[in-house]
């Protein structure tokens, strides 16, 4: 076993990498040849940087080594320039952010990206120009297994973010795009894709019902407390009223109106009536349907609303998110976006992390207040119970779900360790138990629905059709999230965009370029990545459609998407990912121009409409559904006119603007009509 001081001396423990192992770490980039990478428990070099073979052994436990030179079992060998590459990455994956702290893990992102190698040594191609032979790239994924095909994609993906760090670059994003189109499906079947109006009427509703909790939470800890208290004064302590014999126990709440009135009246007094029936009892039941049982209920719902709400905008599992604690939302002050919200919990999926963050929304605090009240409230009754013992832990942040252990509730959490835990339900469930959760016309899918379901889904069955309530379940929400937060134009409603506005650039940062200090979710951050690529082409597969104009007429607007003709649509998808066809959304719709725009067209409109009189630029398209949002801006621009100088710098390109969205406005009303 590697006592710590040799741990360090690797240099590969992560505790130790980074902050406090400075003497372990290159002094130069590249390490020099000489450098040692591996220090075996009596203090010998095992394995020095410019060796071919680096023996991970002591570190490991057991026989393992990464191999530079040969592969195939010694019967090929790669070209020197894909072994120099192969080892300069495994050594940013050592000494890089967020080194690798096992050696499993290193053999295995080797691994991963060993096919891209092999695949640059048998065409004879500098591995850092690989990027620019799209013949090679498109034989990239062939060389890939499905199952190993995606994780690649993600470490290239890293590669290519940190490549000012790093110092290289392997494939650049248009060949991300190519090989995340072309990788072999490893799911049997994809996840359902909840079309935005359903998805924005689930996480609104679900907002209203913990808005709704706030209001009254005071309202509530009061009433759940003078009922306990109720039962403490008539049968002496909580104890008692389990030892008592059956005639002084409370099934389900049906003594509590035969001990104490009806609790209809404890509701009004503390201001909660309403609530319940707006949730719970329905808005037209008689005041005796309101019992004991219906806060339980109300209280219950509360935390099954507080985790859906939470998976809408964290990329969470349902049991990774059913395992939360009560201070589990955490805020890291980031020097770009000042504070970004996050979710800290454990993960056991692909790593064993006790401290797994998940980027999320400001708005999730609302959420995680209203599960740390109802586990608050439940921690306090268990502790007044002889029998159930609550770890030190728990006591001050106990988990967000708990049992019920107030006398009027079923089973009563008896003969049960605090410990043990309720298991979550299905999302479908949790709206059948509830059904005052969510309108079921509301859900109901129609045609508008199921295209949108179908552009990003279309493996969809007979259970998503017209007519039929959305049958909504956990892992949807991930998804769905993912998309979203990709601000695409997929996702076009106003009220959408607006909620995911900050969570969308602080994804986009974290997740796409690396900016994180924290552990985030690894498989959170790849369901984000495939998305954002399958977002990319999806977007381009709209162009064919009349509703994006060329400024210069169809016929540029054909040369730009030559590589399809309208017959081919469906092949548009892929020539998008395969970098064929560039796109990037505008104010006005959209710019086609591979490569960097040193114009600044995805923030200012004068070239893409022609506003300094040189005529519109050749590779824009405008979207005639963003008439309205164009029309906004002409008003406002025509506002800040009057207000400032005439012929002020700030005057002339505000002028500058407004004959460009003139223009953008005219060709897109003559197209319209015809």
């Amino acid at each position: 076993m590697i006592s710590t001081n040799n741990r360090m001396a690797l240099g590969l423990n992560l505790p130790f990498v980074n902050t406090k192992s400075p003497n372990y770490r290159p002094k130069t980039w590249p390490p020099s040849d000489n450098f040692p990478v591996v220090i075996d428990a009596n203090g010998l070099v095992v394995s020095h940087y410019g060796d071919d073979i680096w023996d991970l052994s002591p570190w490991a436990g057991r026989s393992l080594r990464l191999n530079f030179v040969e592969y195939n079992r010694g019967r090929s060998k790669l070209s020197a320039n894909s072994s120099k590459m192969a080892k300069l990455i495994a050594a940013w994956w050592l000494w890089g952010p967020r080194p690798v702290n096992n050696a499993g893990t290193l053999k295995s992102r080797f691994t991963h990206l060993l096919p891209i190698f092999k695949l640059c040594s048998e065409h004879d191609v500098n591995i850092e120009s690989l990027y620019r032979h799209p013949d090679i790239v498109d034989k990239v994924a062939s060389y890939f297994s499905s199952s190993h095909g995606e994780a690649a994609l993600i470490l290239l993906h890293n590669l290519f973010e940190q490549r000012s760090e790093f110092g290289h670059v392997i494939l650049d994003r248009e060949s991300l795009r190519r090989l995340s189109s072309a990788i072999p499906a490893h799911e049997g079947s994809q996840t359902a894709y909840i079309p935005p109006r359903i998805w924005l009427y689930q996480v609104n509703r679900l907002r209203e019902f913990l808005n709704d909790y706030q209001k009254v939470s005071v309202g509530i800890s009061n009433c759940y407390n003078e009922c306990i208290a109720l039962y403490e004064g008539k049968f002496g302590s909580l104890d008692a009223l389990y030892t008592n014999g059956s005639d002084s126990r409370d099934l389900e709440g049906s003594g509590f109106v035969r001990n104490f009135g009806h609790f209809t009246d404890y509701a009004i007094k503390h201001g909660i009536y309403e609530n319940l029936k707006k949730w719970i009892v329905g808005p037209n039941a008689p005041k005796e349907k309101c019992t004991i049982s219906s806060l339980g209920s109300y209280m219950t719902l509360a935390s099954k609303v507080g985790v859906a709400y939470l998976l809408n905008f964290s990329l969470m599992r349902i049991d990774e998110a059913w395992r939360l604690r009560s201070d589990c939302l955490k805020i890291e002050k980031d020097p770009q976006l000042g504070p970004i919200y996050t979710i800290s919990g454990i993960t056991t999926k692909t790593i064993n992390d006790p401290d797994a963050r998940w980027i999320t929304s400001p708005s999730v605090a609302l959420a995680t207040s209203t599960l740390a009240h109802v586990a608050k409230l439940r921690t306090i009754t268990a502790s007044k119970r002889s029998g159930i013992s609550i770890p030190l832990d728990q006591q001050s942040n106990p988990q967000h779900h708990l049992r019920q252990y107030e006398p009027w509730a079923r089973g009563n959490g008896m003969d049960k360790q605090f410990t043990t835990r309720p298991s979550y339900s299905s999302y479908s469930s949790v709206l059948k138990s509830y059904p005052l959760l969510f309108s079921e016309d509301e859900i109901r899918i129609n045609e508008l629905d199921l295209e949108y379901a179908r552009l990003l889904t279309p493996s969809l069955d007979n259970s998503y059709a017209i007519g039929k309530p959305w049958p909504f379940a956990w892992h949807q929400l991930r998804r769905t999230g993912s998309v979203n937060m990709q601000a695409s134009g997929l996702v076009s409603d106003a009220s959408l965009q607006y909620q995911l506005k900050h969570v969308t650039r602080a994804m986009s940062l974290y997740y796409g370029r690396g900016f994180s200090k924290v552990n985030l979710d690894s498989v959170a951050y790849s369901t984000y990545l495939k998305a954002m690529y399958e977002v990319l082409g999806k977007e381009i597969t709209r162009l064919l459609s009349p509703r994006f104009v060329s400024p210069h007429g169809d016929i540029r607007k054909a040369q730009i998407l030559k590589i399809v003709t309208t017959t081919e649509a469906n092949k548009l998808a892929s020539a998008a990912k395969k970098g064929a066809v560039s796109w990037r959304e505008t104010l006005a719709g959209g710019c086609t121009k591979r490569g960097h725009c040193s114009l600044g067209g995805a923030d200012t409109l004068v070239h893409c409409g022609g506003g300094h009189g040189k005529g519109a630029c050749t590779d824009a398209l405008y979207d005639q559904d963003r008439i309205p949002q164009l029309m906004e801006l002409h008003d406002f621009i025509d506002d800040r006119l009057a207000e400032v100088p005439r012929g002020s710098p700030y005057h002339n390109s505000l002028e500058l603007q407004r004959v460009a969205v003139i223009n953008i406005l005219d060709t897109l009303r003559i197209s319209k009509n015809g």
